[in-house]
């Protein structure tokens, strides 16, 4: 049994703790590529869906930043092979900016 929902594939849970250990500025970059494949994908947060997620309690490490947040939400709607492939290119983008 998983306790977080991207610890399903091994791939998006990689890119996520990457995600964690870097900069806020490359996690921003990380969430607009998320955010865009996501509305490319047809997954759209309401405002009202957008407002209540960000009302709880703050007890995850992206909450904490309302950008950061959103751009989990939208990755958590998308379809898992979707998923798998923004993970792939948040890597990617992280081993960029690591090497540059």
């Amino acid at each position: 049994m998983y306790k977080r929902w991207y610890d399903v594939d091994p791939t998006v849970s990689l890119a996520v703790s990457l995600m964690r250990n870097s900069n806020i500025l490359t996690q921003y970059k990380c969430a607009d590529l998320i955010i865009k494949t996501s509305k490319e994908n047809g997954i759209d947060l309401s405002e009202n869906i957008l407002t209540d997620a960000f009302s709880y309690v703050l007890r995850r490490w992206y909450d904490t930043d309302q950008k950061i947040a959103e751009s989990f939400e939208y990755l958590k709607l998308l379809p898992e092979a979707i998923q798998k492939a923004v993970a792939l290119e948040i890597i990617d983008l992280l081993q960029a900016e690591e090497a540059g």
